[in-house]
């Protein structure tokens, strides 16, 4: 059995070796003649994966070890008897760190406390679900909006309209794809309340930047479109600007491994399916207050450090995610 896998990978190496050989590859220059003799791929956003890479392959299965798929033409894998596998949910808890540094520098920045603000959450997945719960915990007006939920479930979600004339901050949390390109539009932004705040760690495309940067709505932006080349002035305008990082937690890094490696596990019938690396720590998920939240989250996450190494060097876009010191998750 012969395993590509992209060599940015945290923790993969040796642990599939004893069953298949694997070649390691940077994940942006994966090629047709790479793939045509491997049985699985496991990848990250920097490697397209259709028709283009895969054609005459004898590639069966997918692991992108990412919680998004866009990158990924599922149709044509789907046509083509190949398996796709996500690692969704792995880094919720890591983007829950990078939402709630925002929060508390908001409000340290702005003057206010959690009952004097409505947080808007548009997707409530594994993401959107975590962050609802700590806001509520933490004292915010919560309203949500996620169509999908809302037609499987009548789960009593907002529409988007309704959360954005009520919202201060609206945060996205949606996947990509053809119904959520530009959620976050022109007619949005007129929609909002003056000076809401505007904050993006889904997908770049999900928001789209020149009506933001035209609306003048403040905005804290992890993610962007045409990355890794950023618009100079909406990177400007930002309060808070970071490198698509914000579920890059050890924890989540870490998950997201084991969940492409239990993936071919499984597929593949190997003993690997508990596997979780022993050089992380595991999650230890916990309730934290917003005053303690408050008291620590620089000390483990420095949000308005790093938004100042992007917007001074924002030609080291990709240097900073490659190598970004994974920080620690603690709640």
């Amino acid at each position: 059995m012969k395993i590509i896998a992209d060599s940015a990978i945290p923790f993969l190496r040796g642990v599939l070796e004893p069953w298949a050989e694997v070649c390691y590859l940077p994940g942006s220059q994966i090629a047709p003649q790479d793939v045509v003799n491997a049985d699985a791929l496991v990848i990250r956003t920097r490697t397209r994966c259709d028709g283009r890479l895969l054609a005459g392959s004898r590639v069966r299965l997918i692991a992108t070890a990412t919680i998004g798929f866009d990158h990924i033409d599922t149709a044509w894998c789907a046509a083509n008897g190949i398996r796709v596998a996500t690692a969704a949910g792995c880094n919720a808890r890591g983007v829950l760190q990078w939402v709630g540094a925002v929060l508390a520098y908001l409000a340290r920045s702005q003057g206010w406390q959690p009952a004097q603000r409505t947080l808007g959450i548009v997707g409530v997945g594994h993401v959107g679900s975590l962050v609802r719960e700590y806001a509520r915990m933490w004292g915010f007006r919560v309203v949500c909006c996620d169509p999908p939920r809302e037609e499987r479930e009548h789960c009593g979600f907002r529409h988007l309209a309704e959360l954005a004339r009520e919202a201060d901050i609206i945060t996205f949390h949606t996947p990509l794809d053809d119904t959520t390109r530009h959620t976050a539009d022109s007619a949005l932004f007129e929609q909002m309340k003056p000076g809401a705040v505007v904050l993006n760690s889904s997908r770049g495309e999900v928001v789209d930047g020149g009506a933001l940067l035209q609306s003048g709505h403040p905005c804290v932006l992890d993610v962007w479109e045409h990355e890794p080349n950023l618009d100079p002035a909406l990177l400007g305008h930002t309060l808070l600007a970071t490198p698509h990082v914000a579920g890059y937690s050890e924890q989540g890094k870490a998950m997201a491994t084991a969940m492409s490696v239990a993936t071919l596990a499984r597929f593949f019938g190997l003993p690997l399916t508990e596997w979780y690396p022993s050089e992380a720590a595991p999650p230890a998920p916990r309730p934290i207050t917003w005053q303690e939240l408050c008291t620590t989250i620089r000390g483990a996450y420095d949000i308005e450090a790093e938004s100042r190494g992007l917007k001074a060097q924002p030609a080291d876009f990709e240097r900073m995610r490659d190598h970004y010191p994974y920080r620690r998750e603690y709640f």
